[in-house]
């Protein structure tokens, strides 16, 4: 590799908002990199997913098709 054209690559903590961290290597200028949400606390990784049907899309397709 070239000297000096490659940036700075070292250990960071990345932090996330429910309180857990990890400690990765990135070329991010600080220690502490945080973030929103990370494996632990987003849904889909915790299995806390719902789904959620605002519009009563399901109901009207029931409907208009005689599925109840």
């Amino acid at each position: 590799m070239k000297k000096g054209i490659h940036p700075d690559y070292h250990e960071v903590e990345v932090v996330c908002a429910c309180g857990a961290s990890f400690k990765t290597r990135s070329t991010h200028a600080g220690n502490v990199v945080k973030v929103d949400v990370c494996s632990k606390c987003h849904p889909f990784y915790s299995g806390k997913q719902k789904l959620v049907d605002t519009e009563g899309r399901v109901d009207k397709f029931k409907r208009k098709y005689n599925l109840d």
